[in-house]
C-alpha cells in the first residue's frame, strides 16, 4: 500500500478530521498533524482578505514533495490539502500529517512535508490589507 494516502488541491473547506483518518495506521506509533489557518494580520498589518491561487501543476509537484518525504524519512502514511480560493479569518488553509512507527519521526517528517509544500509547490497567496494595501505571496520562496 502506497504511503500517502490523500493529496489535494481543493476550492472547498478542509477537514482535520478526513487528513488524521487518512493517515490512520496501526503501525504507527506516533501521528504528526500540522493546521495552517488565516491569521488576522500580517508583519504587524491587519488582514482583511485572503485568496490562494494555484498553478495548474501544483498537485503533480505536491506529489514529489510528499515522496521525498517518504523516501527520507521511516512513514507508515502521509496527507496534505490545501485550499484555494477566498478564505475568511480562521479557516484552514492547509493541513498535512505524518505518521510514522515513533513520534520523533512523526514530528521531523510533518514538518518537513509543510516545509517542503511552502517552499516548492506552486501556491500563491493575495493578501488585502485594512490599509487599502495589498501583496501577493508566494508559497514557492
Amino acid at each position: 500500500m502506497d504511503v500517502i494516502r490523500l493529496l489535494g488541491i481543493r476550492d472547498t473547506p478542509l477537514s482535520v478530521d478526513e487528513v488524521l483518518g487518512a493517515v490512520e495506521d496501526h503501525a504507527a506509533g506516533g501521528t504528526a498533524v500540522f493546521v495552517g489557518t488565516v491569521r488576522e494580520q500580517d508583519g504587524g498589518r491587519p488582514v482583511t482578505l485572503l485568496s490562494y491561487s494555484a498553478h495548474p501543476s501544483a498537485e503533480e509537484q505536491l506529489r514529489r514533495v510528499a515522496e521525498k518525504v517518504a523516501a527520507d524519512h521511516r512513514v507508515t502514511a502521509l496527507a496534505a490539502v490545501h485550499r484555494v480560493g477566498d478564505l475568511r479569518l480562521g479557516e484552514i488553509a492547509v493541513v498535512v500529517a505524518a505518521a510514522c512507527p515513533h513520534r520523533g519521526e512523526a514530528f521531523e517528517a510533518c514538518r518537513r512535508l509543510i516545509d517542503d509544500l511552502k517552499r516548492e509547490v506552486p501556491i500563491w497567496k493575495h493578501q488585502v490589507f485594512a490599509d487599502g494595501g495589498a501583496e501577493w505571496v508566494g508559497a514557492c520562496d
